[in-house]
């Protein structure tokens, strides 16, 4: 019987999986990162290098010291952010203990609240607003109670593309009902899982409920992370075998919205770029990237906060207002407790009504002429507490800048001026039969794109180009990427020109989107100006601008409504390079909270399009005409998450030849 030969590694071969590859001389190609999958917490990864291929990683605590949050916490990053598949297996816990989780986490809301369905109206729409997003998410949950390792290890083929298993949990207590628990189980279990790792090249990362140094020490593991909690930080050992402790951090237990973040720092130093609580028994590797955003969010609860960068000097006016303004109570944020805030829009509101007599047509006047200042003053208070400071006086990049003084610089939004032709000559050529069509309006589709993903300091440049999620900024494409769907409007809008083109970060977001779901190629960048990123930095204000904006309408109070108006639409507009505005220069946060709102638009006529819809007509960033019984895909109303129709026609019009 002939031998089979040993499958054998040159050195060569086994080198490429620790080091930077590079190109050959005179080629210039970025090396390799060697970041493995992230945790979402940036210290962790900084520490083990991400979750690598191959790696088995036990998560050792008792109950309620956070190792099920890790495992969580992975499983979130890589599914939701990287949009990699993940197989969840949930041994002791059921899917929906997970889900609240991981929309507890992800949002952020209160863990508890959620559970017991006492949201607010506030976070009620933002919940409902995430369900869409979350729904696409490739996370694969198996609870079932006959869990074993063996019915893990015969999902994983099931699974194309599986990028990470997480098991939570190994359980030390033996429950007959549960095959993944008791002593010898988990020993058991966990050789089984670490080679299912090293079988198929997988990180895999599991939660034990016991921080017993010898059961631990007897399972003899690639990597220990071993938690111990202290009132709201974590302190975490991580154990590499062979050569024992490597690292300790202290991390921050964020347990009101289930989950394990970075530690806080009010006042970080904008010089240092290492997690700064980290105590390492061996040298600890730099970040790759410096301005990288953590993909898990930070303490505070509504910002997802990147590693701090330096706040630029700047020509600023100082604002009379903001610096008598005390800052708000302490703990009123964890609270979701946003009356402080709503109540410097409430006083603005009553003061103008006593110094006009009452007279609302002269009171929202006078509002309006002061929304710039206000809309700054509120957006400065919701930021105190932040742990950075966004840049807001960088260096204007040329193509950033208006060549004239009443004309456009040189980026490209995805801006909508589309209608459907193919429909509109089928209709007037007699071959579709006649239509009713509804014009519907997106409300304040501005503030809803403050949800968005802002760089926060100065953009830097990267020649070779590449897109990182964590970062936001400016990207330019050797030319148009094209569109062949004549239902749907093209996500950049109707703009036709030759050449290169630039474009912000909200409309490359929505091409790799549009590239997931089959309907374009991905966007190729071969250059791109970016900084570490933030989805949450106007979140607070966007926040707290809809709920003020929720009660007036509730009250009918039609001058809170329009001073509203005015100051996510002032803010929006001059923020880039206005003379009514010197508080802050960001023209590339301009183009992408206004591509944000193209984005919107184009997501709901989607939207509308994969329910059964025909969409018609797209404007702007508001303007939404379909075909069809549209209140059975949207929620009629005027809040920000709903959709009011303004008009209703025939197609083919009477009049038309």
């Amino acid at each position: 019987m002939p031998r089979t030969p040993r499958r054998l590694a040159a050195l060569a071969q086994a080198l490429d999986t620790v080091l930077p590859t590079t190109a050959p001389t005179g080629e210039t190609t970025t090396p390799t990162p060697l970041m493995g999958l992230s945790t979402g917490i940036r210290a962790l990864d900084d520490v083990l290098g991400g979750l690598q291929p191959g790696r088995f990683y036990l998560v050792a605590a008792v109950p309620g010291a956070g190792s099920s949050l890790i495992a969580t916490a992975a499983a979130r990053t890589s599914a939701l952010d990287h949009h990699q598949p993940v197989l969840y297996a949930a041994s002791g816990l059921t899917r929906a203990d997970i889900a609240a989780r991981i929309v507890a986490a992800h949002l952020p809301v209160d863990y508890r609240r959620l559970r017991a369905g006492r949201l607010t109206p506030t976070e009620q729409d933002d919940t409902a607003a995430l369900h869409h997003h979350l729904a696409q998410a490739p996370l694969y949950i198996d609870d079932g109670t006959d869990l074993t390792t063996d019915a893990i290890a015969e999902s994983v083929p099931d699974l194309p593309g599986l990028a990470l298993v997480v098991v939570d949990r190994l359980q030390t207590t033996e429950d007959p009902r549960l095959p993944l628990s008791g002593p010898a189980q988990i020993a058991d279990a966990a050789q089984a899982l670490a080679h299912l790792a090293r079988t198929h090249e997988l990180p895999v990362l599991a939660a034990v409920d016991t921080d017993d140094p010898q059961l631990i020490a007897a399972l003899s593991l690639d990597i220990t992370i071993t938690l111990t909690r202290d009132a709201d930080q974590i302190h975490a050992t991580v154990t590499e075998r062979d050569l024992g402790p490597q690292a300790t951090l202290t991390l921050h237990a964020d347990l009101a919205h289930a989950r394990i973040t970075d530690p806080t720092h009010p006042h970080p130093s904008p010089v240092t770029s290492a997690p700064p609580i980290v105590t390492p028994h061996a040298p600890a590797q730099p970040s790759q990237t410096p301005l990288q955003a953590p993909t898990s969010p930070s303490p505070d609860p509504t910002a997802t906060q990147p590693t701090p960068t330096a706040h630029t000097a700047a020509p600023r006016r100082p604002s009379p207002r903001r610096t008598t303004t005390p800052p708000p109570p302490q703990g009123g944020y964890t609270n979701r407790d946003y009356s402080y805030f709503t109540g410097m829009i409430t006083r603005a509101v009553d003061e103008a009504l006593h110094d006009h007599d009452g007279d609302i047509t002269t009171a929202t006047e006078a509002l309006v002429k002061k929304a710039v200042p206000n809309a700054m003053a509120l957006f400065e208070a919701t930021r105190v507490g932040g742990n950075y400071e966004h840049t807001v006086y960088p260096e204007t990049l040329e193509f950033l800048r208006k060549k004239t003084k009443d004309g456009a610089d040189e980026i490209w939004e995805g801006r909508h001026n589309w209608t459907n032709t193919h429909l509109t000559d089928a209709l007037h050529n007699g071959t579709h039969p006649p239509i009713t069509v509804n014009a519907l309006d997106t409300n304040a589709s501005f503030l809803s794109a403050f949800k968005t993903h802002l760089p926060i300091g100065a953009l830097i440049h990267d020649p070779h180009g590449g897109f990182d999620p964590k970062r936001s900024g400016i990207y330019r494409l050797p030319t148009r990427p094209t569109w062949h769907h004549p239902d749907l409007p093209d996500p950049i809008g109707n703009r036709r020109e030759d050449g290169p083109v630039l474009l912000d970060d909200a409309t490359i977001r929505l091409l790799i989107r549009c590239a997931r779901l089959g309907l374009c190629e991905a966007p190729h960048i071969t250059e791109c100006w970016t900084s570490g990123a933030s989805e949450g930095l106007l979140e607070k204000f966007r926040r707290v601008l809809t709920e003020a904006r929720t009660s007036a309408l509730e009250t009918d109070d039609t001058v809170t409504v329009e001073y509203i108006k005015a100051m996510y639409s002032k803010f929006t507009s001059t923020i880039g390079e206005s003379s009514v505005n010197r508080d802050i220069r960001r023209p590339d946060w301009m183009h992408i909270i206004r591509s944000q709102a193209f984005a919107n638009l184009w997501y709901k006529s989607h939207r509308a399009h994969s329910n059964g819809l025909t969409v018609v007509r797209v404007r702007g960033t508001d303007e939404l005409h379909v075909a069809g019984n549209w209140r059975t895909v949207f929620t009629e109303g005027r809040l920000t998450t709903q959709m009011k129709q303004k008009d209703q026609y025939p197609l083919p019009r009477k009049n038309a030849r």
